[in-house]
């Protein structure tokens, strides 16, 4: 049992392979092979739908007296899934497809009906042309024509990019106007109220120098060698605290004087002993002596 799957054999020094007897096949001999369904079709006899990739054992022969450009011409025998009837079909090289030839029809297929009706289209059409010159004149004036419209539509559509392109450039260019543009009234004033409170910043806050050794966020070198360390204190360098008005913006201190001129003065109230107003009076006791 272990001879059969060995890749050499044993053959005899005297073994002469022309002794062996050959056997006689007729010259077109069918051959059993294993296929699919090459397309759908519906079984004559009974009616039962085969579809396309069903699996069936098949007798293969070469067709006498056919072929296309040298080309073999195969027929397929199977049988039907459900009745058993034979069906046949065989290759069409001229399409790269299959032809159904007997005992089934193949199913209807839109794509193909349109592709051979616009492949009979084009045949009749050439085949007017040969005959009749006025008619080929009409073709070629309709084609020129269909060329002209498809020109002339891409002369738009470019057109119409090159003015889109046109627009995206000048809303840019007016956007950087629009950033260059002089300065306003409140672009003035903000800038105003962002001077004075820098101002009031580098009033409150000061940067003293502090002797060599002192801890600080920063030391710098001098030109003789001498460290000296910065340090940023919340009050002036002199030691004079600022106003509470001062540090106010102008605006604001103009306003509160405005104000405090428009308000009256007020009274102050007397105090009134609660005792005299109700009516109360307090008698002291005397202690006796016992």
């Amino acid at each position: 049992m272990s001879e059969r799957k060995v890749l050499n054999k044993y053959f005899p020094p005297d073994f002469d392979p022309s002794l062996i007897p050959r056997r006689k096949q007729p010259k077109n001999s069918q051959q059993v092979v294993r296929l699919m369904a090459p397309f759908s079709m519906r079984c004559n006899t009974c009616g039962e739908y085969i579809y396309k990739g069903k699996k069936f054992n098949a007798r293969k022969e070469t067709v006498d007296g056919e072929d296309y450009y040298g080309i073999k011409i195969f027929r397929f025998y199977i049988k039907c899934t459900l009745c058993s009837a034979e069906i046949t079909f065989k290759t069409d090289p001229k399409n790269t497809d299959y032809s159904a030839e007997h005992g089934a029809s193949r199913n209807f297929e839109p794509w193909r009906e349109e592709q051979a009706v616009e492949e009979e289209d084009r045949l009749a059409k050439m085949e007017e042309e040969e005959n009749n010159p006025m008619k080929a004149l009409e073709n070629r004036t309709v084609d020129s024509k269909r060329e002209m419209d498809i020109l002339d539509a891409l002369q738009d559509i470019r057109a119409r990019n090159a003015r889109n392109e046109r627009v995206g450039q000048s809303v840019e260019m007016l956007e950087k106007i629009a950033a260059e543009e002089p300065e306003t009234e409140e672009d003035r004033r903000k800038r105003l109220e962002d001077e004075e409170d820098e101002k009031l910043v580098r009033q409150v806050f000061s940067k003293v120098a502090m002797p060599a050794g002192s801890s600080g966020p920063s030391e710098s070198t001098s030109a003789s060698g001498e460290t000296k360390t910065t340090v940023t204190v919340k009050r002036k360098a002199d030691g004079l605290e600022p106003d509470v008005e001062s540090l106010l913006p102008e605006a604001t201190r103009a306003f509160i004087s405005s104000k405090a001129a428009l308000m009256p003065a007020t009274r102050k109230k007397l105090k009134v002993d609660m005792k005299n107003s109700l009516g109360i009076k307090i008698k002291k006791v005397t202690k006796t002596a016992v």
